[in-house]
Formats: C-alpha cells, sequence, structure tokens
C-alpha cells in the first residue's frame, strides 16, 4: 500500500483547503518542486496534485508547477487532478512527464469521455470521485448528484480505468480519520483499485486501511497530517511496507 503525499496548488502555492473550501485555504510553502523534494527525499513513491484554480476553471491553471515537478523527478509516478476535461489536457500532461490523470467531474456529467480517454490514452487513466454519504459530488465539490459512488465505479471498471481515487468529502482536511468502511466497500463492489483521500491522519488510519488492503486498496492520500505533523511519510510507508509483508 502506497502512502501518496498531496501537492494541492493556488495560485502557484502549496496550500490545503477544509472540505475544499477555496475560502479556507492553509499555504505550506510558495516553491512546488521544493515540496515535492521534501517527500521524495521521505521516501513517497507516488505523488498527488491537484491544480485547485482549474477545479473550479475547467482548464490547467498551475500547468507550470505540475511540468516543473514531472522533469525534477522523470522516475517518479505522478498522478494530477483538477481541471481535466478535454484530451488536449491529458496529452499535455502525459507529454509533461506526468504518469496519470485524473479525471472527476467530467466523468460523473460526461461518462462516455472516461472510455474514449481510456481508449486514446490506455493505463495512464484515473478517475476521481468525490463523495459525501456516498453519493458523488462535482464541481469542486460545490454540487452532490443522485449518483452513487459504487455504480459509477462498476461502470469505469469496463472502460479500462486504472483506478480510482475515493474522497469522503465530509472528512477530506477535517484530520477527522478515514472512512475505511466505504473506502473498502467501493473497491469490493466498484472491481477497481481504490486510492484512499480525505481524513488519512496518522498510523492508525493507515493500518484501518491495510485490514483491507486486500480488498483492493492501492494507497492512501494525505495532506494535511503530513503539512502538519501528525503523520510522518517515511515512517508511515514503512509502516505499510510492513504490513503489506505480514500480510502476504
Amino acid at each position: 500500500m502506497l502512502v501518496i503525499p498531496a501537492i494541492d496548488l493556488k495560485d502557484g502555492q502549496c496550500v490545503r483547503l477544509k472540505q475544499g473550501r477555496m475560502d479556507d485555504a492553509t499555504t505550506y510553502g510558495d516553491d512546488p518542486v521544493a515540496m515535492a523534494a521534501r517527500w521524495v527525499e521521505a521516501g513517497a513513491r507516488r505523488l498527488h496534485l491537484v491544480d485547485l484554480n482549474g477545479a473550479f476553471e475547467g482548464a490547467p491553471v498551475n500547468g507550470e508547477a505540475v511540468t516543473a515537478i514531472a522533469r525534477a523527478y522523470p522516475d517518479l509516478p505522478i498522478q494530477i487532478g483538477g481541471g481535466i476535461r478535454s484530451a488536449a489536457t491529458i496529452e499535455h500532461y502525459l507529454e509533461a512527464g506526468v504518469s496519470y490523470v485524473i479525471i472527476g467531474t467530467k466523468a460523473v456529467k460526461e461518462p462516455t469521455f472516461v472510455g474514449e480517454m481510456c481508449r486514446a490514452f490506455p493505463g495512464h487513466v484515473i478517475v476521481g470521485l468525490d463523495a459525501r454519504d456516498g453519493f458523488v459530488a462535482t464541481d469542486g465539490w460545490a454540487e452532490v448528484s443522485t449518483v452513487k459512488a459504487t455504480e459509477l465505479a462498476k461502470r469505469f471498471a469496463d472502460d479500462g480505468v486504472s483506478s480510482i481515487v475515493y474522497t469522503d468529502i465530509a472528512r477530506d482536511g477535517m484530520m477527522q480519520g478515514v472512512n475505511v468502511q466505504a473506502t473498502a466497500e467501493l473497491a469490493r463492489e466498484g472491481g477497481l483499485p481504490v486510492i484512499a483521500s480525505g481524513g488519512v491522519t496518522d498510523l492508525e488510519d493507515l493500518r484501518a486501511l491495510a485490514r483491507v488492503a486486500d480488498d483492493g486498496i492501492l494507497g492512501a492520500i494525505t495532506g494535511r497530517a503530513i503539512y502538519e505533523g501528525s503523520l510522518d511519510v517515511a515512517e508511515a510507508q514503512r509502516l505499510c511496507d510492513a504490513l503489506s509483508h505480514k500480510g502476504s
């Protein structure tokens, strides 16, 4: 199970939001490449980047910072989300050296787009499902749909999506622990590897996820916890490695 540090980009700076609110941002640094270096040196094997402005604008805004990180670490798998709503954007990011693009809002509103992109860029598409009480939210979490996350995941499994990033909105940035039950249920019912996001606060959260890793939990994204010190990236990855060896 991977511990995946999140670098959320807003106006070129590294920030964290509470429950997706742009007006509730904490800034942690103004050098995204230096922030990436910090997590790579701590042993991160993948990075999760989010273009927050892009998520609201519907097109990349912090693309330069993303490209700079990808060029600095050409061998590191990087996944990027936020404002990815066209084939041209996906192509641009993949050419820049990003490994995976995360389709969020557009996946919910135009599910056929996901299948098209999986055929055009096989192995590079992740779908981001953000849910409140099991129902998918879109547009920077401003809208909650009537679509269940598990139903959507099943559809995308047939399209060839590589994995799902699943965020429980109610817990994101709130340091309240991860929703293990909902995450495991999505992995079991959806038939795709799931990366947990939202509320990963300490080693106990990772232990809880590791207990259900065999259901299809690929990793856990963590943001506020590693910036505020309640979780150490190196220690967290060591724990996950030890637990996976123990379980195998």
